[in-house]
């Protein structure tokens, strides 16, 4: 299989923790920490993809895969700041992915998915 259908059946199976669909289908999520250990940290005959490092597999974007930024508006006041960077600390190794031919509900736009 190619990078994207590798990909597609990956999010789709229930065997993978780290990574998932976002925005309602349209975005890849991937948990980075989790998906180093569960995804790429496989060898021999269970490893998914010929990578193990995740700089390599980043390499979304020579599949048309464009990294969103999640916009977070902050507080003003001291103790709603640091509570909010706590969580925005746990949420920054979350990184999310978008491909408008890459949709949960529309599968058949995988083939358009072509490397650059």
């Amino acid at each position: 299989l190619r990078f994207p259908q590798k990909l597609w059946k990956m999010m789709e199976s229930d065997q993978f923790q780290s990574i998932w669909w976002s925005e309602g289908g349209k975005c890849v999520a991937i948990n980075k920490g989790l998906f180093k250990e569960e995804v790429l940290g496989r060898e021999g005959p269970q490893r998914v993809f010929n990578t193990q490092k995740m700089k390599s597999f980043i390499r979304l974007n020579l599949y048309g895969f464009t990294r969103m930024q999640r916009d977070v508006q902050r507080s003003a006041s001291l103790p709603e700041f640091l509570a909010e960077e706590a969580a925005f600390s746990a949420h920054g190794q979350i990184l999310y992915y978008y491909n408008p031919y890459f949709s949960r509900a529309h599968p058949q736009l995988l083939e358009t998915c072509m490397r650059r």
